[in-house]
């Protein structure tokens, strides 16, 4: 039964662009769903592994960083006698470089931070994503820094709105399929443990920094593939990509949606990633949009403490 109404939600997503005209709305579910992909990423972290991530848009912009510059080609010079050169490579491989490099990011910060208890993860993510940014800023030979990377070719020569839907909504089940096998794995069940009692799971011999440095390279990794549909779908790319904003959008997408829910980052994010065009288009000033906005995310947490998802599934016992 349950198989059976995801097939018919599946279906029903699948066929949004047909009977979708306009073409700004369907724009802004194609980034909507970007996000929806980062949320889950970082569902991973926080939900089942019990990690907060404040720099998780490094993964995101890293991710699309790598795969813009993978796809263009281009020349750094290391030394005066010394140049890395990379020629352009067709975008779907310059994605898969750029989840690469997020991930390699990922195991990186996750080998440092995880080897101390407490609060570093956060400092040390926060600290990344500053750092990425700084990087992106001022290293104009290879970045182009505030002038952006523009012209990125689309992936599989997808220009057209209805392709890039149905791109983002594929990679979109991918992750979740990925995600829903790994927290039912060993090692999601060792996450999970972790996250609920470590000092319990560490004296049954859960080895704490391995599972947490894997969690963070998948969740890193998935975020760098939403990057690169990012990069590749907007076709620009710019400093910007490391705002502080787009963590709090993924973190709220988590926690209302429902933190350690497959279903929860999905619900979250369609429902705050719509949210705010729905109530630019009723709101008679322009602040009165955020103002709803704000006001509605915190009843969402006040009265449903857990999330949307949670909530639900006891309503429906």
């Amino acid at each position: 039964m349950k198989a059976a109404a995801t097939l018919v939600i599946l279906a029903v997503l699948a066929t949004v662009p047909w009977w979708i005209g306009n073409p700004y709305l369907l724009h802004v579910l194609i980034v909507t769903g970007i996000f929806v992909i980062a949320a889950m990423s970082l569902n991973l972290l926080l939900g089942y592994a019990g990690q907060l991530s404040l720099g998780h848009v490094a993964f995101f912009g890293v991710g699309a960083y790598a795969s813009a510059l993978t796809s263009l080609g281009f020349s750094v010079h290391i030394s005066p006698a010394m140049v890395w050169q990379v020629d352009a490579k067709p975008a779907w491989l310059a994605m898969l470089a750029g989840i690469v490099a997020a991930g390699l990011c990922g195991w990186f910060i996750g080998r440092i931070a995880f080897k101390i208890r407490g609060a570093y993860f956060v400092i040390v993510s926060i600290s990344f994503a500053e750092v990425a940014r700084l990087v992106a800023t001022n290293w104009v030979e290879l970045t182009q820094g505030p002038m952006a990377l523009n012209n990125i070719p689309p992936l599989f020569g997808f220009y057209k709105k209805p392709e890039n839907y149905w791109l983002v909504l594929a990679v979109a089940v991918i992750a979740f399929i990925l995600i829903q096998r790994l927290v039912s794995s060993k090692a999601g069940r060792a996450m999970i443990a972790l996250a609920e009692n470590e000092a319990l799971a560490t004296s049954v011999g859960i080895d704490v920094t391995r599972y947490l440095v894997l969690a963070t390279v998948v969740s890193a990794a998935m975020a760098g593939a939403a990057g690169a549909l990012y990069a590749h779908y907007v076709r620009i790319v710019d400093p910007d990509v490391f705002l502080f904003l787009y963590t709090v959008t993924m973190v709220i997408m988590v926690i209302t949606g429902g933190k350690g829910t497959l279903a929860g980052p999905v619900v979250g994010g369609l429902i705050f990633g719509l949210l705010p065009e729905g109530l630019r288009a009723a709101a008679i000033r322009p602040e009165a949009q955020w103002i709803v906005y704000g006001v509605l995310m915190v009843l969402v947490v006040y009265f449903l403490p857990q999330g949307i998802v949670p909530a639900l599934r006891r309503q429906a016992k």
